[in-house]
């Protein structure tokens, strides 16, 4: 996955909205160990980016924990894949 953080050189000093941008990349693991260690060393020495950080790192656990796991009762699931049935083979049969 690439985002701003990509360079030809990775000694390239980042600056804030490129680390901004692409947090959630670093927070969802989904950059590369080259990146991550690039986005981590900066938001390291840098208490702005730090707080953003840490602020997004608190709102993605609390999206885990109120809302990971639920998963639609069977019977609504049932119910759903019936009325998809139904309304494809109503689409069919009038083509509305």
């Amino acid at each position: 996955m690439t985002g701003t953080y990509s360079s030809e050189d990775p000694d390239e000093e980042l600056d804030c909205s490129a680390v901004m941008v692409d947090v959630w990349l670093l927070l969802d693991n989904e950059c590369d160990s080259d990146a991550k260690r690039r986005l981590q060393a900066h938001i390291d020495s840098c208490s702005s980016c730090l707080e953003h950080y840490g602020i997004e790192a608190q709102i993605k656990s609390l999206v885990g924990r109120k809302c990971g796991g639920e998963q639609a009762p069977d019977g609504l699931k049932q119910r759903l894949a019936l009325k998809l049935q139904q309304t494809v083979v109503q689409y069919r049969i009038t083509g509305e």
